[in-house]
């Protein structure tokens, strides 16, 4: 009989290779490790002597009609999420993609990403005093992944087991192939199983809803008001993830019919802050007493995430717009710099691509070796002017009547068959170049008359209809528009998001962000290489690759944005002065009235 040590080196030896688990740590982070080390006090972006008490009081513009934010049905109102439920782990806001211990306190994960176990925190508890074990973080998977919005089900489908090791331990079994997936678990919402256990999950409703988070809601007026109450038994107040963190005692939030209502109510002082999205209301309309007397705000706060990508979106599942010819005509009929002098006061700057002001922009950039050797392994072709990172919007003279990139257009749309005869643009057989584009609100009206004026000058068209919320809503989700106004966000660490995004499947399945309706090849690929991306550098490079092949495809006419955050607050509302990546973060603003 061998030796005890001789026989279990022995065994060693027959085992496979592979790489031990690491120890359970206090944090994951997409590339690299997390950049707080263990022990930390709190986020970087947060006031951790900021007081506590008072209320804030915010504005939305719209309805609602269900207080339950994790399926398709209804209109779900805002804030219910983000105040009343948690995640497993908390996202750190300074940083790209890094995640810190909450309801699970502690993470382990190999290498390969095979798998992610998830410790919970034995204090973690929902509302009702009930503990949080393995049993809710099971049963919040399943029932997300069977009932949940669409990006839950796509998610957390790919997981090929789930179990609890113990009450307070869940180890997810994964294929490794999507490396980001064990950071989208870590978000996942925690749901109480005992109280899904008596209501139904896959129904809209107006009853609040259990959850784990700070806060409680103690007031709902159904399409009107929400009132959150800070939860003085909320266990999870002195955790690092948290402190600085919800610091109102109440928060309201009122429902208002259009956007002109919700500023009146600012200017008399009943919402605390607003986030300016209108370029003339900004200019011209914050001059009321109290900012001339100093209590009320102004200021621009910097974002370092991607600009927003803002552009007019063209349906390809449209045979008006499957020539990349017509598209990329249309991109010459927008004057963007007479709009800009004449309806936003020069406060904007111009679009170009989908990750604008940040590294992952291709603009400007040539493409790398390392890029290059992406491109020819998905099969991109690309010309030159992409390659190099030398195409830009057109840029007009500013008459709003440009002949030159008019001009441009007739020869762009010449070459798809489409030409001008007796004032109009009509196809071989007579047939107009006519759509039309869908707005909901007045602001996106007037920049679509300007646009109007532009198409009309070569014979193109474009008809504009204003519709209500909801039916835009409906109408956005089932691909049934010409062309559309929409907003995407993109971070400083894309990933699966990109699929609901620009993936080939929302060329056809509903319910996706893929407005446009992309279907390459080639986009897909270099969404899987950027998902699989083991370091930094790997992301970088195919979303630089997935910023040339969307802008190349001319999928939309890019609009502008804003050069930062415009804020417009009452000066007791405050902010900690260092700021996150993503600018004004709301959960760690004050009171200074209260002492």
């Amino acid at each position: 009989m061998l030796p005890l040590v001789l026989l279990v080196a022995w065994c060693a030896l027959c085992l496979p290779a592979t790489r031990a688990l690491e120890a359970p740590a206090h944090g994951i982070a997409m590339h690299g490790a997390p950049a707080l080390p263990p022990g930390f006090a709190h986020f970087p972006h947060v006031n951790p002597r900021a007081p506590k008490g008072g209320t804030l009081r915010l504005a939305v513009t719209g309805t609602f009609d269900s207080l339950n934010p994790f399926i398709i049905k209804g209109n779900p109102a805002w804030h219910v999420r983000l105040y009343t439920f948690e995640p497993l782990m908390a996202r750190n806001r300074s940083e790209p993609f890094s995640l810190y211990g909450l309801v699970a306190e502690r993470v382990e994960m190999p290498d390969e990403r095979t798998s992610v176990t998830f410790h919970l925190n034995p204090k973690a508890r929902f509302a009702d005093g009930t503990p949080i074990t393995a049993k809710d973080v099971l049963f919040s998977w399943k029932t997300l992944r069977d009932h949940g919005r669409l990006n839950h089900r796509t998610y957390y489908r790919k997981v090929k087991k789930a179990e609890a090791l113990d009450d307070h331990t869940v180890k997810f079994t994964l294929d490794g192939k999507d490396r980001e997936l064990p950071l989208i678990l870590g978000l996942m919402p925690v749901l109480p199983a005992h109280y899904f256990a008596n209501h139904a999950f896959d129904k809209t409703t107006l009853k609040p809803m259990l959850g784990s988070g700070p806060y409680r809601l103690v007031e709902v007026k159904p399409g009107q008001k929400l009132v959150f109450e800070l939860r003085h038994d909320y266990w999870g107040r002195d955790l690092p993830a948290r402190r600085g963190m919800f610091n109102h005692e109440r928060v309201v939030v009122d429902y208002y019919r259009d956007t002109q209502a919700a500023f009146e109510a600012l200017k008399k002082g009943l919402v605390d802050i607003r986030f300016e999205t209108d370029a003339t209301r900004w200019a011209t309309a914050y001059d009321f007493p109290a900012v001339k007397a100093g209590k009320f705000v102004k200021e621009v706060v910097p974002n370092r995430l991607p600009k927003p990508l803002s552009a007019f979106v063209f349906n390809t599942r449209r045979a008006l717009f499957a020539d990349r010819n017509v598209r990329e005509a249309l991109q010459f009929t927008f004057d963007f710099e007479w709009a800009n002098a004449n309806l936003f006061h020069s406060l904007y700057e111009r679009t170009n691509g989908y990750f604008d002001g940040s590294e992952l922009s291709s603009i400007g950039r040539p493409a790398s070796t390392a890029e290059r050797a992406l491109m020819k392994k998905v099969g991109a072709r690309l010309e030159p002017r992409f390659v190099e990172g030398a195409w830009r919007a057109p840029v007009s003279d500013g008459s709003g009547r440009d002949r030159k990139n008019l001009r441009q257009a007739v020869r762009l749309f010449a070459r798809a068959g489409w030409h001008i005869r007796s004032g109009r643009m009509v196809d071989d057989a007579g047939r107009p170049f006519a759509f039309e584009l869908l707005i909901q609100s007045n602001e996106q009206e007037k920049v679509a008359l300007h646009w109007q004026k532009s198409l009309r000058a070569i014979g193109v068209d474009m008809r504009v209809r204003l519709v209500d919320s909801a039916q835009f809503t409906r109408r956005l989700l089932s691909y049934d528009y010409d062309v559309v106004p929409y907003t995407w966000y993109n971070s400083l660490s894309p990933g699966n998001e990109q699929r609901f995004y620009w993936g080939s499947i929302g060329r056809t399945q509903q319910g996706t962000r893929n407005y446009m309706g992309v279907a390459d090849p080639a986009v897909d690929a270099t969404i899987d290489t950027l998902i699989a991306a083991k370091t930094r550098e790997e992301l970088v490079t195919a979303a630089r690759l997935l910023d040339r092949l969307l802008t190349s495809g001319f999928y939309v006419l890019p609009l502008y944005h804003a050069p930062g955050q415009w804020i417009g607050r009452w000066s007791h509302l405050r902010h900690p002065g260092t700021l996150s990546l993503y600018g004004y973060d709301i959960t760690t603003t004050w009171d200074a009235r209260v002492r």
